[in-house]
């Protein structure tokens, strides 16, 4: 029986009954930035809330909410496979973006750092669905995984894949059709039904000198436009060019990663003010410093902020923005109706 809680500006509906994840030794976890208790169970749980007097709701499921190539309804199914990696369907395409799914992430020197994740341990190549699209936003080992890329390719000799220019020496070896995007830049995905997903290149953050070309973010819109995704996995953004821009859903880093005298991953009030500039409905946030790590430089990283401190601070700067906090392997919808 479900039992439904009001909250001014959305509807909350809640259901307890058991039901099975992706993977049998997880859990959903859902949280927001209201107080109101409930329980949550991967098929149950919808939010609601509107842009333009269009309705958005938010679903943490196993099985897709809705079916938007039947019902004419766009929707974004997430599902987070650690770090900085995402499983995306969108307008009937799959989209592996920044995957790491052979071996460890250790920037080719494992003594000074090696990770490991904690949860999704036997999700592998040979798991993954058939993919349409691979997305790379950032040329380093992080993003652009090579031991994982390389059989990918071997394994899909003609995936299509949209990258920044920064990877280019490393992904042309490898794959055949390449499309690198820079900030300003966009291009259309096309599924085999004919839609098309249009992806658009946002500025992130310069990994090396000031004069470099900066690393990618992405704004990903839906077939008919009803709903619009941003992924930057460090939470570095111009401001300038996003506020140009609107998002429904925003994927970021919410607490930061700390070297001595040095910013790996920002977040907290610098995500809120992400959020904030695109006008957000949803925030999903990244836990990519989540992982079993050894090494000296592993030693040296510092978390600042919670997921907690996160959404006190967005709560009052954006009271009806919702923060859904995706568990690795268990996938969240989130659609225009």
């Amino acid at each position: 029986m479900a039992a439904k809680n009001f909250v001014p500006g959305y509807n909350l509906y809640k259901q307890c009954v058991t039901s099975k994840p992706l993977f049998p030794f997880l859990s959903t976890h859902f949280s927001s930035n209201y107080k109101t208790p409930f329980c949550v169970n991967p098929k149950a749980l919808r939010l609601s809330t509107t842009r333009l007097g269009r309705p958005i709701s938010a679903v943490v499921s196993e099985e897709q909410a809705v079916d938007s190539s039947s019902s004419g309804v766009d929707t974004f199914k997430l599902t987070y496979l650690e770090g900085n990696s995402w499983l995306w369907e969108v307008g009937g395409l799959t989209i592996l973006v920044d995957p790491i799914l052979v071996g460890n992430l250790d920037f080719g020197i494992p003594w000074l750092y090696d990770a490991a994740k904690k949860f999704l341990k036997t999700y592998k190549l040979s798991s993954l669905p058939k993919i349409d699209y691979l997305l790379i936003t950032q040329s380093l080992d992080d993003h652009c995984h090579m031991k994982t890329l390389e059989p990918l390719a071997q394994m899909l000799p003609n995936l299509n894949v949209i990258a920044t220019l920064n990877a280019k020496a490393l992904l042309d070896p490898v794959f055949k059709n390449v499309v690198y995007l820079e900030p300003g830049q966009s291009f259309e995905m096309a599924a085999s039904d004919g839609s098309r997903v249009k992806v658009k290149a946002t500025a992130g953050p310069v990994l090396g000198p000031p004069w470099q070309r900066p690393e990618n973010g992405y704004l990903v819109t839906s077939p008919q436009g009803q709903l619009t995704l941003y992924l930057e996995p460090h939470c570095v953004y111009d401001k300038t060019f996003l506020e140009k821009e609107r998002a429904d859903i925003v994927i970021t880093p919410v607490i930061k990663q700390l070297l001595p005298k040095f910013t790996l991953v920002s977040g907290q009030e610098d995500a809120v003010q992400l959020a904030k500039t695109l006008c957000a409905k949803f925030v999903v946030p990244m836990q990519n410093g989540e992982l079993d790590a050894r090494g000296l430089l592993a030693a040296l990283v510092q978390s600042a902020g919670t997921l907690e401190s996160f959404e006190e601070l967005l709560s009052k700067e954006l009271p009806d923005t919702v923060v859904l906090n995706p568990t690795p392997g268990v996938a969240l919808d989130i659609s225009a109706a």
